[in-house]
């Protein structure tokens, strides 16, 4: 029976294979059936035939679909390797229809926005390859033809962590003006144009790439989060235009057409469940950290926790905690400005809540193969293989992340409710992103409590789409506060706790913050280190160092913290200027006793702003411009380097007018000639890392 033939992956592929030299889809289909002797397609889709043998006609056409999906990438893979493929198959006229898309992404978004590209690429016959900026390295970029980059402007005009050594290689380049002559590309900005440098890194790396011979193939877009109706109105109609200048570039062969949305694509991952007479064959696949390589997510090293204290005060509103970690075996010691990557996992009760809501059994063990050549298998250091489910949801998937527009783009395909399907269709148009943006966004809802408003999704979901509908949990990025110098072998966090509330019933829980806050001494943690954006005069040799004037209030201190240790350890005590903020001197001051110490013995010079110890609300600009005097005799003669690190809302504008305030007082030619010298000179000296 036709059920019979198709109802395995292996019997699909073996018939595809017997009709895929037809021209068109419905030809396809047909060769099927004359194989099996059936009636024509076309008495099948007739809206009046209903019958088992036409329920098997509708699967067969998805599954084409399906292997056509699955065989592409792997073709792409066989070209790459040399081996040739038959001329009469369809794939043999997809070879120039590779598409580099690369995202510069600091929260997800821009790589949301790149993954949903890659989709629907992948609807035009296009093989995309997603990736993010740093993964590309300059030479193999020259080798691309067609490239998509999705760049996100985080802070204050700062480009997202994974493109900024792509940026600084790409700028190195930038005396050869033919580099990318043979390159055609376009470019995506994510912004928000309340701030001043509003999509400041895709504005420039589009100027780069254009300077250095690419031919860009569409106006650069500019995504705007402040737009009436939302980013993805400019968004959208980008991405149309792309496709139909692509199409006109790359058209499709003769008899091929554009998959429809409606067609479900296939997971990204193939599911093996094994037992356990299975499992020995399988243990060849666990994680051991290379002492030899740098530590980096591919590998981590498991870190023991030897301290994690809690340095506020009980009665301040919020929890901030100074945790320390044993990293004697990893060979590269850290710098000042540097940050300490910690991936976290889902908290216990978390993960028993979403075992139970999708009805899984937490103790099944299983592997995964990758249905597409350009996507990698999770590093097993995160999710050793095989795994079990418990370990999958605890330490891999993303369940407290808010649901972004692909998480429903793929639930219309899933749901069975007609209901349903109309409103996650609704939410993946243009017009629906204001009923998103209320339903998620601003509530924060999370994955686990989407799934658990529409508690019949368990029974629609494979387990294998899983993996496409729930991200990955992110590594979070620390500011280390600590020395190297001071205190070897170990390393220091300052992490702020994070509970708030919504409209939501439960309190939102920081994932990473109220995971580490648990967390036992002796407990072993993935982490590696990671330069960071700031960077610091040289303390190792004699020479003289320039002043330095920190700004750090909140947990922004971290970094000067580590600096302050640095430079005093090597013997550099003079002009090191803190200025920190924070409420109150006994509630959040959180390394007082250490630098109280410091200052009383002239080796640092400590200005602190406590907002709420008095009536009128003190904050460190208003300690800037009480200091003026001195500040600018630091800047104009003797060359300081001026740093600040914080919350990137309100307070680096503030910062950046007291610097202003600063030069006005000390040149004494009015406003204009003081922002001229800041835009012109102090700029050049003046480093600042926030987040949002």
């Amino acid at each position: 029976m036709l059920e019979e033939k198709i109802a395995t992956k292996e019997g699909r592929i073996v018939m595809y294979r017997n009709i895929l030299s037809q021209p068109r889809l419905s030809d396809y289909l047909q060769a099927s059936l004359d194989l099996l002797g059936s009636p024509p397609l076309f008495d099948y889709l007739s809206p009046t035939f209903h019958s088992p043998r036409a329920s098997a006609i509708s699967l067969l056409c998805k599954f084409v679909l399906e292997i056509k999906f699955l065989n592409l990438p792997s073709e792409s893979e066989g070209m790459s390797n040399m081996e040739e493929t038959p001329s009469h198959t369809v794939e043999s006229r997809m070879e120039d229809r590779r598409l580099t898309i690369l995202y510069g992404s600091q929260t997800g978004t821009a790589q949301e926005v790149a993954e949903r590209m890659g989709r629907e690429a992948r609807r035009f016959h296009f093989t995309p390859l997603v990736a993010p900026m740093n993964n590309m390295l300059v030479q193999e970029l020259t080798k691309q033809s067609v490239v998509i980059f999705v760049a996100a402007t985080t802070g204050q005009g700062d480009d997202p962590d994974n493109m900024k050594e792509f940026f600084t290689e790409l700028w190195a380049q930038r005396r050869n003006r033919q580099l990318l002559k043979d390159i055609k590309f376009c470019v995506l900005g994510l912004g928000d144009s309340s701030y001043q440098k509003f999509n400041f890194s895709a504005k420039r790396l589009n100027n780069l790439l254009t300077f250095l011979g690419g031919e860009a193939v569409l106006k650069i877009g500019l995504g705007d989060d402040m737009h009436d109706l939302g980013p993805d109105f400019v968004i959208d109609s980008w991405i149309k235009e792309l496709w139909i200048k692509l199409l006109d570039l790359n058209p499709l062969p003769p008899g091929i057409e554009a998959i429809s949305s409606s067609i479900l694509p296939p997971p990204k991952y193939r599911i093996k469940f094994i037992d356990e007479c299975e499992d020995q064959k399988y243990n060849c696949n666990f994680f051991l950290f290379n002492s030899e390589k740098d530590p980096d997510i591919l590998n981590p090293y498991f870190a023991d926790i030897t301290m994690n204290k809690q340095v506020t005060a009980e009665t301040h509103f919020q929890e901030v905690r100074l945790i320390e970690f044993d990293i004697k075996d990893i060979q590269n010691k850290h710098k000042p400005g540097d940050v300490l990557m910690v991936q976290p996992e889902n908290l216990p009760e978390h993960t028993e809540e979403f075992i139970q809501q999708m009805g899984l059994d937490p103790n099944k063990r299983f592997i995964l193969e990758s249905t597409d050549a350009n996507t990698a298998l999770p590093p097993l250091g995160i999710l050793p293989q095989p795994c079990t489910i418990r370990e999958c949801v605890q330490r891999y998937w993303d369940i407290q992340a808010v649901p972004k527009r692909s998480f429903f783009e793929l639930l219309q395909h899933l749901t069975e409710d007609e209901l349903q399907k109309e409103k996650f269709e609704e939410f993946t148009t243009a017009q629906g992103q204001q009923d998103l943006y209320d339903y998620c966004n601003r509530p924060k809802r999370m994955i686990l409590e989407v799934l658990a408003d529409f508690p019949n999704l368990k029974d629609s979901i494979p387990f294998e789409y899983l993996f496409d509908l729930v991200p990955a949990i992110k590594a979070r990025a620390y500011s280390i506060a600590s020395s190297s110098v001071a205190m070897p072998g170990k390393v220091q966090i300052l992490s702020a706790v994070v509970n708030y509330r919504t409209i939501m019933k439960r309190e939102r829980l920081g994932l990473c913050t109220n995971w580490l806050s648990r967390q036992e001494k002796g407990t072993k943690v993935p982490v590696w280190l990671k330069p960071g954006t700031l960077t610091f005069p040289d303390t190792t040799s004699l020479e003289s160092v320039p002043p330095v004037i920190m700004i750090g209030p909140g947990t922004g201190c971290a970094p000067f913290r580590s600096y302050i240790q640095e430079r005093i350890s090597n013997g550099h005590c003079n002009n090191i200027v803190m200025i920190f903020g924070c409420r109150n001197r006994d509630g959040d001051f959180f390394f007082k006793d250490e630098w109280e110490s410091l200052a009383a013995e002239k080796k640092l010079n400590l200005m602190c702003a406590f907002s709420r110890d008095q009536e009128d609300k003190i904050y460190v600009q208003h300690r800037m411009r009480e200091n003026a005097e001195f500040l600018w005799d630091l800047i104009s003669n003797k060359s300081a380097q001026v740093y600040f690190a914080g919350n990137a809302k309100r307070v680096p504008i503030d910062v950046y007018e007291a610097l202003t305030y600063i030069c006005e007082m000390g040149r004494k030619l009015g406003p204009q000639d003081a922002e001229q010298y800041m835009k012109k000179n102090l700029e050049k000296r003046y480093q600042t890392e926030t987040w949002a």
